[in-house]
């Protein structure tokens, strides 16, 4: 077999397999790797997303490795825990409309109290459901990579007073501000940050404590950036007025014991899961990426991998080893 795709749920499958040349010898699982339980790989080259661990026993057996994400801090984690440095490849930004729209999405959702909406709809009652409006809120991008830049063009699009933080102050039309700044002036806060080693835990309970009562918190970045004991001690204190995750800490323990219908011990997959029972909170399978149009580019752009690795051993976008990026 030439290549192997796990974490390939139906539909990118299909794409995939639409892409992919037909002299191609290829594998397909929705499965992470270890609910696959493969002690070997099923080909040199494999293709994750996120939330799978390859083991470190593979190691021998692998000749590339494609990860089918724009971040790729998972794939630098795996490699510097081997020791090894090993043709790995990752996906340029494919998704980042997607996935902006999935934070407006979900801002959206929480300032219109749209799950008591539907749930009062059994009673047709409209007590409780009164909401907010986007124009002339401010939304706190913090993280103006692609995909901030692409929330930011949204809210602005809202009628939405806009502002970035940022290290790098790449786009003239956003309006920086120090995160001090920010916070003080937010209504929605969106995380669309790089993933590194200094930002992990950034968003926890003293920085969003400086933010004004009633905020909404957005994260379609990664969950390791939000702890969730200290989203729920916010929202006890009725500090923040909502949160939105499409991203999680812990997020491959906790993708599995839900698939496989298991309690976990694991804190942080706990949290998350008394999130869930929170009316203003929304959780989201890691799914901000999937869009028809994202799915087809995402697709076109792995094949291209493939056959250029086929061909040359090598990746066009290889992962840098430089940083920790997302």
């Amino acid at each position: 077999m030439d290549v192997f795709f796990y974490e390939a749920f139906t539909e990118e499958a299909e794409y995939l397999q639409q892409y992919l040349p037909a002299s191609v010898k290829v594998g397909f699982t929705w499965k992470t790797i270890q609910e696959y339980s493969d002690k070997e790989p099923q080909a040199g080259l494999i293709s994750i997303r996120t939330q799978s661990r390859i083991p470190e026993s593979w190691v021998k057996n692998l000749s590339g490795i494609l990860t089918r994400s724009t971040g790729y801090d998972h794939i630098l984690a795996f490699l510097q825990q081997c020791g090894i440095d090993l043709p790995c490849g990752y996906l340029p930004p494919y998704c980042s409309r997607s996935v902006a729209e999935q934070a407006m999405l979900m801002w959206m959702a929480l300032m219109r109290n749209l799950t008591a909406q539907t749930s009062n709809f059994s009673r047709f009652s409209r007590n409780g459901l009164t909401g907010r409006e986007c124009e002339g809120k401010t939304l706190l991008v913090i993280g103006v990579g692609n995909i901030g830049y692409e929330v930011a063009r949204i809210g602005k699009g809202l009628g939405m007073r806009v502002l970035g933080v940022d290290i790098v102050k790449r786009y003239d039309s956003v309006d920086y501000v120090s995160i001090d700044r920010g916070l003080g002036a937010a209504d929605i806060i969106v995380c669309a940050m790089n993933l590194t080693a200094e930002n992990r835990h950034y968003f926890n309970y003293d920085l969003l404590k400086q933010a004004r009562p009633g905020v909404i918190f957005v994260n379609i970045s990664r969950g390791e950036q939000s702890p969730s004991a200290d989203l729920l001690r916010l929202l006890d204190e009725n500090h923040l007025g909502g949160v939105g995750l499409d991203v999680f800490n812990h997020e491959s323990e906790l993708a599995d014991s839900l698939r496989e219908g298991r309690i976990s011990s694991d804190e942080e997959v706990m949290n998350a899961l008394k999130l869930k029972s929170y009316a203003n909170v929304i959780l989201t399978p890691h799914n901000a990426f999937n869009t028809h149009e994202a799915i087809v580019r995402k697709s076109k752009l792995s094949v291209e991998h493939i056959d250029h690795f086929l061909k040359n051993g090598e990746f066009p976008w290889p992962v840098p080893r430089e940083k920790i990026n997302h």
